[in-house]
């Protein structure tokens, strides 16, 4: 096999690197997946979005990629959603979890090839923590166990900054059992209505970190060469990961790439509830955007900066993706091969999966009326999946068929308006179609398409 030559920005080096596989037959990727207690939000679609291109892109240039990714279904906040939902943890887990897999899945990603879940682990994870102490990197105290971060010398390498730091600029857990402020816990007693598991600690249940090590190891093995996850996870999240699993494995590197996409803004601010602006793939879909409008917002900036999710990048989305299916349509594209996926789009998420470069590749292969490349590099990146009439009927399937027939005789009118260079009455016309919400989009070919705006 030649040189493949990606380009990867590693939080851990804080550098652009060239990727090298341990095993160039076979890439090893680990992704911090959901915790099972309330629907997607828009942030935690982004995260899968990101990972979903990446996982496109190396199933394209290596011969096996294996692709783990996490469901976390023992958590404190799964806990009190159960009881304020009154039904059972299981039901709870197990019903987001398919909805989970639902709204993913309208958004076109590919599933992991292995998604295990933390509750299935639970003895492997007791198995480590004792492993830890018994290396001198953890301490029991009282039906808790607590990882000692002063015992790992290298804490603080993918943050790059040191405990104290950390420490000062984050929210830490108070307990009166720790030696010292900045260990985190790894095992937890359990009251009589929470889950728990029997360990030598007694009664209780894991901590959030302990599980990635476990499930990332177990499946991927002590070294590996991918983790990925959003930037809110960089700490303490993945930092603790690396601190647990190099002491608990002294002869492993854990992870060899740390990757980590951007922040979610909603209309320039944070997205939170008190803001109001705070929004789940299922409130977006069910505001009449299609899944493939939401990926398109989603990959239309790099995936290391903060995206804004506000109305103009959906409309711009919406315009992009009917303006490619209209080419689509006009060009009789329906199918693509390997050979016709253009080198500068490989080149593009070659460089640290610059998807707008290829983004801006599409438009001009539209331009150009170029279907087969453009469809080519819509699937690389998981868009134009849909038929060409089966987009467009989608884009009107909320409307009666009357409304339909009365919206394509104006469409027609205007245009006859147009052809004479009756300007103002082509433009009183498209204002009755605005006021009913109908944009209409003109050609180069000289044909028009409509559809409902959102």
């Amino acid at each position: 096999m030649g040189k493949i030559m990606i380009e990867l920005y590693n939080t851990l080096t804080r550098l652009t690197e060239v990727f090298v596989p341990l095993d160039p037959n076979h890439v090893t990727m680990y992704v911090c997946g959901p915790t099972v207690y309330d629907r997607p939000h828009l942030g935690n679609a982004r995260s899968v979005v990101v990972y979903d291109i990446l996982y496109r892109l190396l199933s394209h240039l290596y011969p096996k990629v294996t692709y783990v990714r996490n469901i976390t279904d023992v958590d404190d906040k799964i806990n009190q959603a159960a009881k304020q939902n009154q039904e059972s943890i299981r039901d709870l887990t197990s019903r987001i979890e398919t909805l989970f897999h639902q709204d993913m899945a309208e958004l076109n990603n590919h599933l992991p090839t292995i998604e295990p879940h933390a509750t299935d682990h639970i003895q492997q994870m007791v198995t480590m923590i004792q492993s830890l102490i018994d290396n001198n990197h953890a301490y029991a105290a009282h039906g808790h166990v607590y990882f000692s971060v002063k015992s790992f010398s290298s804490y603080g390498q993918l943050s790059g900054r040191s405990v104290d730091e950390l420490i000062a600029g984050s929210r830490v857990e108070v307990s009166e059992f720790k030696k010292d402020a900045a260990d985190f816990v790894l095992w937890k007693p359990s009251a009589s209505d929470e889950p728990g598991w029997d360990s030598p600690w007694g009664r209780g249940r894991p901590g959030w970190h302990i599980e990635c090590s476990v499930m990332s190891t177990e499946y991927l093995g002590i070294n590996f060469d991918i983790h990925g996850g959003g930037a809110d996870l960089q700490f303490p999240h993945h930092e603790n990961e690396i601190a647990q699993s190099c002491c608990a494995y002294p002869e492993s590197h854990f992870a060899h790439y740390w990757i980590h996409n951007g922040f979610l803004m909603v209309g320039g601010e944070k997205m939170s509830k008190s803001l109001g602006n705070f929004y789940t793939v299922h409130d977006i879909l069910g505001q009449g955007i299609p899944g493939e409008v939401i990926r398109m917002v989603l990959l239309s900036t790099h995936y290391r900066k903060p995206m804004d999710w506000n109305e103009k990048a959906v409309s711009d989305a919406q315009k992009g993706l009917d303006r490619f299916y209209h080419v689509l349509q006009q060009t009789n594209t329906v199918d693509c091969g390997d050979e016709d996926i253009a080198e500068e789009v490989l080149e593009a998420l070659k460089a640290d999966l610059n998807v707008p470069v290829v983004i801006a590749c599409m438009h001009r292969f539209a331009k150009e009326g170029e279907g087969k490349k453009l469809l080519a590099a819509g699937r690389m990146i998981g868009l134009l999946q849909k038929k060409p009439a089966d987009w467009f009927i989608t884009q009107q399937s909320s409307i009666s068929d009357q409304e339909k027939n009365e919206i394509d005789h104006l469409v027609q009118q205007r245009k006859e308006a147009k052809q004479t260079k009756n300007w103002p009455e082509a433009d009183r016309i498209r204002n009755i179609l605005t006021a009913k919400k109908i944009e209409v989009q003109d050609h180069p070919d000289g044909t028009s398409s409509w559809r409902k705006m959102v």
